[in-house]
C-alpha cells in the first residue's frame, strides 16, 4: 500500500426531486450573490433552470446567470464568466449541468480568487491558492467533477486541452437527482458510462501493490456500470440504473478507488485530451477509441495486473499465462464497448487523422517533448505517436 490521502468534503443530496433543496443549500453557504452557470438549451427546455431560479428566489438568494458551456469547455467563456462575476459582485458559483459546466465553473472560481491569467494554472505556470466556493446540480453522470479536485479546459486558440487539480475547487455540495439524466441522448449516456469506468480503470491499472479492499471495490464498481450501461441502452428511463450509474460516477473520481495506490496511470486520459482539443469529440467515446491500443502497448510492463483485471473485472478464464489472459481481457473490454455502441478506434469515433496530424497530437500530448505520460509504462513522444497510430 502506498502513502495515501483521502479527502471528500462535498455534501451529497441524492434522490428524486433533490433539486428542490438547492436554494436552501446555497443560502447556508452564506453568499451574497450567485452565478448560475449552465450549458445549452436542455436545462431550459426541461424547466430545470426555472426551478433552480425559483428555489434561489424562495431562499432569498440573489443571482445572475451565464449559459453557453459546450463539451470540452472553452477558455473564452471562462474569461467571460470571470468578468461578469467581478462586475456583479458574485461570491458563489452554482453549476447546473454535467462535467463540462462544473469544470468551467471551477475555472471561473480560480480566476476570481487569484490574480493573473487563469490559464496559467492549466498551463502549469502557476499554482492556485484559492477558488470561489462552488455548488452543483448534476444533470449528467460521467465526469465525476461534482466530487473531484480536477477540471479540464480547452483553450480556443490552438485547441489545447489541459487539466488542473487542487482541493480548493472541490464543490461544497452536489444535488443529484437521477431523473434529471433520463432525457440524455443514448450516445451521451453510454459515453458517460465509459468515462466513469475509465476513472476507476486508470487507478486500477498501475504500478503499485494495491489494497485488496480498494481493488474489490473498484472491480465491483466497473462491473456495476457495465451492467447498467447495457440496461440504459434499451431502457433509458430505468430509475434504478440511472441511480447506480450516477453514484458510481461520483465515487469513481472522488479518490476512493485510488486509495492505497500510486495514483494511477492516466495516460489514456492524456491521449484523449488531445483528441478532444483537436477534434471536439465526446470524452468517453474518445477514451474508448484509444484504450485498447494503449493497453496492448503497455501490457508487457504489468502483465500480472492486466491478467487480474481480465479475470476479476471482465470475468475471462485464467489461462495460466498472464499475458494471454490479459490479452483476452483487453479483447473482452473492447467487445463490451462495441456492445454499447462505443468506438474502439479513431475511425469508429468518426475521425481519420493523417500521419502529420498524429505527429501533432503526439507533440501536444508530450507538451512539446517536455514530459512523459503514464505510470504503467512511461511514454515519451514516440511512444505516444505509436499508440495513436495503432488506434487509427
Amino acid at each position: 500500500m502506498e502513502l495515501s490521502n483521502y479527502y471528500a468534503p462535498t455534501k451529497i443530496v441524492f434522490g428524486k426531486e433533490a433539486e428542490k433543496q438547492t436554494g436552501e443549500l446555497v443560502r447556508t453557504c452564506g453568499c451574497r450573490k450567485v452565478l448560475v452557470h449552465y450549458g445549452g438549451g436542455s436545462v431550459k427546455k426541461s424547466g430545470l433552470l426555472d426551478r433552480i431560479f425559483a428555489a434561489l428566489g424562495d431562499a432569498g438568494v440573489a443571482y445572475v446567470s451565464l449559459g453557453g458551456v459546450v463539451p470540452n469547455p472553452r477558455l473564452s467563456l471562462v474569461y467571460e464568466g470571470i468578468e461578469l462575476c467581478r462586475r456583479e459582485g458574485v461570491d458563489f458559483i452554482l453549476a447546473v449541468g454535467g462535467g463540462s459546466v462544473i469544470d468551467s465553473a471551477k475555472a471561473i472560481g480560480y480566476g476570481l480568487a487569484n490574480e493573473g491569467d487563469v490559464w496559467d494554472y492549466y498551463d502549469r505556470k502557476r499554482t492556485a491558492e484559492a477558488c470561489l466556493p462552488i455548488g452543483v446540480v448534476l444533470t449528467i453522470a460521467a465526469a465525476g467533477s461534482e466530487m473531484s479536485d480536477s477540471s479540464v479546459i480547452t483553450k480556443d486558440e490552438g485547441g489545447i486541452k489541459r487539466g488542473y487539480s487542487s482541493n480548493y475547487c472541490r464543490p461544497k455540495f452536489a444535488v443529484m437527482n437521477p431523473e434529471l439524466t433520463m432525457t440524455l441522448p443514448w450516445y451521451q449516456t453510454e459515453s458517460g458510462c465509459v468515462d466513469i469506468m475509465m476513472h476507476t480503470m486508470e487507478r486500477y491499472l498501475n504500478q503499485s501493490e494495491n489494497m485488496e479492499l480498494t481493488d474489490g471495490f473498484s472491480e465491483h464498481l466497473i462491473r456495476t456500470v457495465m451492467k447498467h450501461a447495457k440496461i440504459l441502452l434499451e431502457h433509458p428511463e430505468d430509475y434504478a440504473s440511472r441511480a447506480e450509474v450516477m453514484w458510481a460516477g461520483s465515487l469513481s473520481h472522488n479518490g476512493l478507488t485510488g486509495f492505497g495506490t500510486d495514483g494511477g496511470d492516466w495516460a489514456t486520459h492524456q491521449l484523449e485530451h488531445e483528441l478532444g482539443g483537436m477534434y471536439d469529440v465526446a470524452h468517453g467515446a474518445g477514451l474508448a477509441a484509444v484504450w485498447g491500443s494503449w493497453a496492448r502497448y503497455v501490457l508487457d510492463a504489468r502483465p500480472k495486473r492486466f491478467a487480474q483485471f481480465a479475470v476479476q473485472v471482465m470475468e475471462v478464464e485464467d489461462t495460466g499465462d498472464d499475458r494471454k489472459t490479459a490479452e483476452k481481457g483487453i479483447e473482452a473490454m473492447e467487445a463490451f464497448y462495441r456492445s454499447i455502441q462505443m468506438p474502439t478506434s479513431m475511425k469508429e469515433l468518426g475521425i481519420e487523422p493523417t500521419e502529420e496530424e498524429i505527429r501533432e497530437l503526439a507533440r501536444k500530448c508530450s507538451f512539446d517533448r517536455t514530459r512523459t505520460i503514464g505510470r504503467v509504462k512511461k511514454l515519451d513522444v514516440e511512444d505516444i505517436y505509436r499508440i495513436y497510430m495503432q488506434a487509427r
